[in-house]
């Protein structure tokens, strides 16, 4: 077991690909140990398991499944890789009930051969298309805006703003916002962005790191929360302004952090947790 300094940790949720060298059974087993209550799935993490089995044993360590990352990637020039995803995301929808999570995550997707008004629109219809299976399987499809750094291939929904218009356009009690600050602490109408996303009932996840400055990677070099530039208390006091009461979600991508022995890393995510969000 690992043991904390403690302050609350009833709404701390560790995403899987935080701890990537960890499988899910490890991941489990010392989240749990450490006091951690939630545990997001990265779709990477069951291949080759029994989803439902994985499932309960993740409930039997006393977590709660807060979702499933991630679907989407719907737009491409070719009509037949539209096609596939949408079949992706249908299966998606129905990793995310076996796992017993009622939230899908989805990375929109963009396709840098064609305009970015083309690429949302195919966004728009791809979630408009898979709607049917989600509501079937009580599955939330939460959209989750991306830093414009990601623009060319990862997503062409890169503000809040363009995520509550969606969402609002597709007007359904199952599509949904995740709100994560290393992609929109740099927005200035952000907390007005969270009060319409929260007013609206969007509001669905939010996920909590650091930018750390200088970075040595857009991607890979995500930093604990203190470490970097981005105010997470005051995002999270916004957030739940907004009337979010969830969980807060550790996401982080770190080549230097998954080199590290893990369970000490685990410690400084709670520590990070404690003294910085």
């Amino acid at each position: 077991m690992i043991a904390t300094e403690h302050s609350d940790l009833s709404k701390l949720c560790v995403h899987t690909i935080t701890t990537k060298p960890w499988n899910i059974e490890e991941a489990a087993r010392n989240f749990s140990g450490a006091g951690v209550k939630g545990i997001t799935v990265w779709r990477d993490a069951l291949e080759g398991k029994d989803i439902r089995k994985t499932g309960q044993m993740l409930r039997d360590h006393g977590l709660s499944v807060v979702s499933l990352c991630r679907g989407g990637f719907f737009p491409h020039r070719d009509q037949i890789k539209r096609t596939d995803a949408i079949a992706d995301n249908k299966k998606a929808i129905e990793e995310a009930w076996q796992l017993g999570t009622t939230m899908l995550v989805l990375v929109c997707g963009a396709d840098p051969s064609q305009p970015l008004e083309e690429s949302r629109k195919q966004i728009r219809d791809g979630i408009a298309a898979i709607l049917p299976e989600a509501e079937a399987a009580g599955v939330k499809l939460t959209i989750e805006p991306l830093h414009p750094m990601y623009a060319d291939t990862r997503s062409a929904i890169n503000t809040l703003a363009q995520a509550n218009d969606m969402a609002e356009a597709l007007d359904s009690p199952w599509v949904g916002i995740a709100v994560d600050v290393y992609h929109l602490w740099w927005d200035p109408h952000l907390e007005q962005e969270i009060k319409r996303c929260g007013t609206n009932g969007n509001l669905s996840a939010f996920h909590i790191c650091d930018w750390k400055s200088p970075t040595t990677d857009l991607l890979l070099d995500r930093g604990l929360m203190g470490e970097g530039c981005i105010p997470v208390r005051k995002i999270r006091s916004w957030v739940e302004n907004a009337g979010f009461n969830g969980f807060n979600e550790v996401e982080i991508f770190s080549n230097a952090y998954w080199r590290e022995e893990q369970s000490g890393f685990l410690k400084k995510i709670i520590h990070a947790y404690q003294n910085h969000s």
